[in-house]
């Protein structure tokens, strides 16, 4: 289930307080080709090890926090760089 609109309103990214959007398919795609290929880390520095399937991308496309089962983690630790 994806992260209801009223929650995607208040939320930002925890470093920057820019908003966070869901993020495309194109997106999901590319993270989990990194994934796939064992070259994924998060911000923290470790392996991101399975592929997501829903996201949200800070408002500058740099960023993105994994949503795990409805529920964003917005750690930034936690978060993956974007090429």
């Amino acid at each position: 289930m994806p992260v209801s609109p009223e929650l995607l309103e208040i939320l930002v990214c925890p470093e920057t307080r820019q908003s966070v959007s869901s993020a495309g398919t194109d997106t999901i795609s590319a993270v989990n080709d990194k994934i796939k290929a064992g070259s994924l880390r998060n911000r923290g520095g470790e392996a991101v090890p399975n592929p997501i399937e829903e996201g949200l991308v800070r408002e500058d496309g740099k960023i993105l926090y994994v949503v795990d089962d409805s529920i964003p983690v917005m750690l930034i630790e936690e978060s993956i760089e974007l090429d």
